[in-house]
């Protein structure tokens, strides 16, 4: 079957441009990948607008039903290769072809590594990249949370209801949070101790982690012990596709995007955390608006060229 439309990714952009799609009558197929991107391990939500606290997850699980009730079609596993095809695109999932005359990449991005020695052999054994799913193992025990931005804050004030301590450690000479997020931090009293103009110069362990080495901005070396750390420093974007189509990127890797979503490819829209709209500011309701947007344009795309 070829498809009016293929949406690369299942987070807030990928699924309201779903969503959009179907309500234009387009046949849409949903690659679905990791389900519902960075949100679905986001925690609690509480600055979508209409909801006033919701789960990461049921917000992704909600709007993923929205869509198949008005008939997305969800395809579970990851897109790897997509070429062009004539007036349409190929798109390789694993073992399997998906044509379609239209894309949409909605792909956000990965989460950005320490690059330290051991961190890989490590990971799942004392250091973590998501504090939803890994926090609660460290009930009573103390952990170091690294980053100095909103996300960081908030997995701070998650980790709280678990661990007895918590570091924050942040490279930066302050932390940079939303208001309310940084006053929740706050009012956790001697229970957060931030260390700030800090990095991490090794990662201890063998079988498990054992401790952090760090670095004063005044030179001083120091042993951190703790039981776990959790690593929140932003994220990167994919440019796997990028590099197969020829898009536009800028000199972070982000997809270009006019008003509309339109890459410099025709045919191919890009929509939420991986393009240069918005920025830096990268938050759910800004993904769904833009894959809603990124919708939009390719039905009027799809109108013009789909009997060419």
């Amino acid at each position: 079957m070829k498809y009016d439309l293929i949406i690369v990714g299942s987070g807030a952009a990928g699924l309201s441009a779903a969503l959009y799609a179907r309500r234009y009558k387009m046949e849409t197929l949903v690659i679905q990948g990791e389900f519902g991107g960075e949100t679905a391990t986001a925690g609690t939500i509480e600055n979508y607008p209409g909801i006033k606290i919701i789960d990461g997850l049921e917000l992704m699980q909600t709007m993923q039903e929205q869509g198949k009730e008005y008939g997305a079609v969800f395809e579970k596993g990851r897109a790897e290769k997509i070429t062009k095809d004539g007036n349409s695109f190929i798109v390789n999932v694993e073992d399997k072809e998906f044509q379609g005359t239209t894309v949409i990449l909605a792909i956000g991005s990965e989460r950005r590594h320490l690059g330290l020695p051991n961190e890989k052999e490590l990971t799942g054994k004392g250091v973590h990249y998501c504090w939803t799913c890994d926090g609660p193992v460290y009930g009573g025990k103390t952990v170091a949370m690294i980053g100095g931005g909103d996300s960081s804050v908030k997995g701070v004030n998650f980790l709280a209801e678990y661990a007895k301590k918590i570091y924050l450690i942040v490279r930066g000479k302050e932390v940079t949070a939303e208001p309310v997020n940084l006053e929740r931090m706050k009012n956790l009293g001697d229970k957060v101790e931030v260390l700030l103009e800090t990095e991490i110069k090794e990662i201890v362990g063998e079988k498990m982690l054992e401790k952090l080495v760090l670095k004063k901005s005044d030179g001083n070396v120091v042993d951190l012990v703790v039981d776990g750390v959790f690593v929140e420093i932003g994220f990167d974007p994919d440019k796997t596709f990028a590099n197969q189509l020829g898009i536009t990127i800028d000199d972070k890797g982000y997809m270009k995007v006019d008003n509309g979503m339109r890459t410099n490819v025709p045919g191919i829209f890009a929509a939420g955390d991986a393009t240069t709209h918005f920025g830096s500011f990268k938050q759910d309701i800004t993904a769904a608006a833009l894959g809603a947007m990124a919708a939009t344009s390719t039905y009027e795309y799809y109108q013009e060229h789909s009997n060419k």
